[in-house]
Parts: structure tokens; sequence; C-alpha cells
């Protein structure tokens, strides 16, 4: 018997047992974690040059989640990360991130802020992007590095550990244990654990998992958003201005005809384009940042949102249609398309790839045609928001540009809860990305504190 549950050792669901044992609770508390420990977590493709499909993949599963393997950036402004300011606040939002941020200092996170101190040169490139329809947040980001942010999780990793709280690695939740409308326990492989306040913090590796708990139990919930896009890598030339001034720039747009908001997303300045695997063999493309190893390419997501209405209800299945289409033609790789190859309706050869000035930092990439998968909607999204983003980066749709595809994020439908993060069913909690009201780092660790506060106030009351 426990007093808390978590399910998913990502930042959500850490940051609510740091945050408790930080304020002096004595909550026996238990993670259960699909993957392994964060010293255990190690890519074998830097050895073999490839992809061994990994299951579970050990850069989107194991402690401290996928986002802090992936670059390791923390957004340090309530506009960025999802929309749980609309659940507890704006003003709340930015004082539980200001709250978070300290709390990574102390566990030896950068000191450098990047993306402030030059505001005439930020309103320069604000010009611009208003000039092309676009919106420019200019948010300040600390940037971990891959490297560094899995030394900084591996001491928050031994500091939970020290204080008592049990971890179970390699253990994948199944189902949750419910006595009417209570939340009593989750149920591991053939065990039973029963606790007073369980919380379901899955991550996107989770989603399809929530979904299904959410049909089973009634949880309320409304269909989510999903994202459907691809990996832009150019030449640090192109990005200089912007990777110098903000470091990330975030521009969303809507652009004609179809409207849907797109957005630039994990931008990795001198960064690497990396394979990750699902568990049923869906490859996605990611992007990877590291402090000391930089390449001569700056890569960047540009993601297509889609919020479906009724009757469908299945918006991680459709992505993931589009996903394992778009590996079919790639024989289970991820594939890249130069961007003037789009526009002249061919696919792109390696010989091509090999004379171009931009050399794909992911080795193994197929090149071919992703607007094959594609569908026509997304495709003609991106290729618009391309040449927006042109007008404030000169130089981003040459036709040397790569884009890989499939980038998908999966984010669970969006879980109806209070204030206190509580669904319809009682003591039963959901944080983070498989919430639905979080994306990155950042807000999926604020809401972790965010719980961890309102359990202190039930515990004192």
């Amino acid at each position: 018997m426990y007093d808390l549950i978590i399910v998913g050792a990502g930042p959500s669901g850490i940051f609510t047992a740091l945050e408790l044992i930080r304020k002096g609770s004595d909550k026996k508390i238990l993670i259960v974690e699909k993957g392994k420990s964060v010293e255990q977590r190690k890519c074998p493709k830097a050895k073999t040059g490839k992809c061994m499909n990994c299951k579970p993949c050990n850069i989107t599963t194991g402690f401290s989640g996928a986002g802090a393997f992936s670059d390791g950036k923390l957004s340090l402004s309530y506009e960025v990360g999802g929309e749980l300011p609309d659940l507890i606040g704006a003003d709340k939002a930015q004082s539980l991130i200001d709250y978070t941020d300290k709390i990574y200092l102390e566990f030896g996170a950068e000191t450098k802020v990047e993306g402030i101190g030059q505001t005439e040169r930020v309103k320069e490139i604000r010009k611009r992007a208003i000039k092309a329809n676009l919106k420019l947040v200019d948010c300040p980001i600390r940037h971990l590095g891959t490297e560094k942010a899995q030394k900084l999780y591996y001491d928050i990793e031994q500091f939970l550990l020290s204080h008592g709280v049990e971890i179970l690695y390699s253990s994948e939740c199944n189902d949750i244990i419910l006595e009417g409308d209570v939340c009593k326990g989750v149920v591991v492989g053939d065990k039973e654990f029963f606790g007073k306040d369980i919380v379901i913090a899955t991550g996107r590796r989770g989603a399809d998992w929530l979904e299904k708990i959410c049909a089973k139990y009634d949880i309320a919930h409304k269909p989510g958003t999903v994202d459907i896009g691809v990996r832009v890598e150019v030449r640090n030339e192109v990005m200089e201005e912007v990777n110098e001034v903000l470091y990330e720039s975030k521009l969303i747009g809507y652009p004609r005809p179809f409207k849907n908001k797109v957005r630039t997303f994990c931008q990795n300045p001198g960064g690497f384009v990396a394979q990750e695997n699902y568990d049923n063999d869906l490859a996605v493309v990611n992007g990877h940042s590291y402090k000391n190893l930089k390449s001569a390419n700056t890569n960047l997501a540009i993601l297509c949102s889609h919020n479906f209405t009724e009757p469908f209800n299945q918006p991680i299945a459709y992505a993931q249609k589009v996903g394992e289409l778009t590996n079919m033609l790639g024989a289970g790789k991820i594939m890249v398309q130069r961007y003037g190859d789009i526009l002249d309706g061919k696919r792109t050869w390696e010989k091509e790839l090999s004379q171009s000035n931009v050399k794909p930092t992911l080795k193994d990439a197929v090149a071919g045609d992703i607007t094959s998968a594609m569908p026509y909607r997304a495709m003609t999204n991106i290729i618009n928001f391309i040449q927006a983003v042109d007008c404030v980066v000169p130089g981003f749709a040459s036709n040397e540009t790569l884009l890989y595809s499939p980038e998908l994020k999966f984010y669970s439908n969006k879980i109806k809860m209070n204030e206190k993060l509580e669904t319809n069913v009682k003591h039963l909690y959901c944080l983070g990305d498989s919430s639905g009201w979080t994306r990155g780092l950042m807000m999926a660790s604020v809401m972790g504190v965010h719980l961890a506060h309102h359990l202190l106030e039930e515990a004192s009351l």
C-alpha cells in the first residue's frame, strides 16, 4: 500500500515526487516506469550506425522521458508548452515556471539563458514575421544539452532513491484498479499495487494506452490534437541570425487555404536529426542538440495541428497511419527529400543529396518522396509555411533545404480535470503530455510541481 503511485518517470511524474520530498513529505511513493534507469539508457546506434529497433526505445522511454534525451531545452515562458495556463491561469503558470526553473538550477542546469538581451534585433525579426503573417514568440530558453540533461536527471534520480522513493524499471502498467468511481491502484504485469492517489504521467509514448483506459473507465476527455509534420534541416549559415538572437525561433502561422495552426518546434542549432522508434515498429524523426558536439546544420520541426470533429474520435490512430505509410515507402526508415524536388514534383535521389550544400546528419535516412505519404492538407500547409518563414529567414526555402518525415507528436485526448488536476475518477490524476495539456519539458515539470502542492495542501487539512 502506497500513499502515491506514479505511472511514468517523465518530467511531470519526477517533479511530483521531487517537490513532495523537497517540502518534507513522508509519503510512501512508487514510480512505475516502462523503460530503464537514466544511466542505462543507451542508444546502440552510436556504435552500430543504424537503428536496432530496441523495445522499448531507449531514446523515448526510461527515467526522464523522451524530451530530455532529445534536446534538453527548458522554455521559460507560459506562452510556450501547451494549454496548462488555460486550466490554472497564465499568472499561476508563469509563477510555477519561475519556481520550477530554480529547482532545475539546484540540480545543475545551465545558468545561461538563451534568447534575451537583444531587444532591437528581436524587433527586426518580429517585423519580418508580421510581414509574413507569422507570430514570433520570443521565449527565453535554458538549454541543458542532451548530455548535460542526462547528468542532471541522473542526480534527480539518485536524490529520489536516496529519499525512499521506489522505482520499478522495465515495468509496464497494464491497467488501473477502480472501485466504483474511486481509483485504488494499478496493475503491473501480474501484480496489483494499491495507493491512496494514482497519477498517470505516461507522456506521448503512453497516449495510445491512455486513450484506451479513458474509453474503458469513462474517464472524461475530449479528442486531442495530433501534430503531423516534418523535420527541416538547413545550413547553420541560413539560421545564423535567429540562432544568435533567439536560439530558438518559435514561429506560428495559419497559412491559406486551410488555416490550420502550423508552428516551428524544437530548434537545434548545430544539432543532429535522429530516429526514434515506437513499440509498434513506427519510426519517427526528431532532433538532438548537444552542448559540445556540433554539426554544420540547424534542424527544427514544422508541425501542422489537426483537430478532428465528430464523428471521428481516433486522432492518434490517424497520425500513426500517416507514419506507417511513410515508413512503408522508406523500407522502415526515415525518408528525406529536398524542398526544391517537392516543388518540382519529383523524388530526391542519393546522388543529388551528395552534391548538395546541406549534408544530412541522419546518415541512414532514405532519399525519396515524402509527398507520396503525407496528406494533401498537411503538405500544402507545410509548403506554404516554409515560404512564409523564408521571409523571416532568407534562404530557408532553398531548393536544398531537407525535409525528413514523419515527424509526429501524439498527445493524449485532453483529459477533463479540475484546477487540482483530478479527473472525474476520484484520486486519479493525469499529468504532462499524457494529459493533453502540456508540450515539452518545462510545462510538464510545472504540472508535477503544481500537483505536489495540492497534495501537500490536502495532507495538511
